[in-house]
């Protein structure tokens, strides 16, 4: 005599196999979960070391900039504190700049064509050349400026990528 009657042993089987393979998925969804919980986990931690560096990489390109264009400025101001030294005032007097120069000058540093000339304007007024010596003084002052910008910026962009690998 059989304690369990075959009947109940084939329809046994089949329920045990499919309890087992429901275990099995259960388990393995969860190791699978805490695998991903654990890379994601690692994700945010690598996230936080390249801002962090980025942070510090900003800063020190940002400190090394602003000291570079002070130099710049105090330099710039003290050589258009000098233009009176280097263009006398019989300079002044003896050799002055037609509108004409100015507006072919302006042109020049806008990267345009200039306007036409015009007789009357030329003729009316003249510029001391102190005067043109100070401002293209402070036109090469905003251009080393606008440079160590430039090379400031490189540098950031390098020190990004670098941060980030």
């Amino acid at each position: 005599m059989t304690l369990i009657p075959w009947l109940y042993r084939l329809l046994g089987l089949p329920a045990l196999a499919v309890a087992l393979v429901g275990f099995g998925w259960i388990k393995g969804a969860g190791h699978v979960q805490a695998q991903w919980d654990a890379a994601a986990q690692q994700q945010i931690l690598q996230a936080a070391v390249v801002r962090e560096q980025q942070a510090q990489a900003s800063a020190k390109v940002v400190t090394q900039y602003v000291d570079r264009v002070r130099v710049i400025q105090q330099k710039g101001e003290t050589i258009i504190k000098e233009v009176p030294v280097y263009v006398p005032v019989q300079a002044d007097a003896a050799c002055t700049i037609n509108r004409g120069f100015v507006r072919l000058h302006d042109a020049a540093a806008a990267g345009e064509l200039p306007e036409p000339a015009r007789d009357a304007d030329e003729a009316a007024a003249e510029i001391a050349l102190s005067a043109v010596a100070g401002t293209v003084t402070a036109n090469y002052q905003a251009c080393h400026e606008n440079a160590e910008q430039l090379k400031a910026l490189q540098t950031w962009v390098r020190e990004m990528g670098t941060a980030s690998q």
